[in-house]
């Protein structure tokens, strides 16, 4: 089972955002976004999202841990989910695949 630190994770993400940043900042609604607009966002947008939804359904009670295992099945499923229902929003299809795993 591959975990990294949650400190290694932001650090290595913030360096990321840092080095290849646009000279405008974007924002995401996510309360806003369709399947299909995820599944057509660029790969950096795509990695955000999916690293903030891990987060939310991890919610406070797990430790700071990424299983990297876990993570990249969840993954695989929410897009399988988003590319056959592309008008739904992702947070609905989240909760739908990894609200039912978490027990939210």
């Amino acid at each position: 089972m591959n975990k990294l630190s949650l400190s290694a994770v932001v650090l290595s993400l913030g360096m990321t955002m840092i080095a290849g940043a646009p000279a405008q900042a974007v924002v995401l609604d996510l309360s806003t976004m369709t399947c299909k607009q995820f599944v057509d966002s660029d790969k950096d947008t795509i990695s955000m999202v999916l690293t903030w939804m891990d987060g939310w359904y991890k919610g406070d009670s797990d430790e700071a841990l990424i299983d990297t295992d876990v993570f990249v099945a969840n993954a695989k499923k929410f897009g399988e989910f988003c590319a056959a229902n592309p008008t739904i929003s992702i947070v609905n299809a989240a909760e739908k695949i990894l609200g039912k795993q978490q027990g939210k």
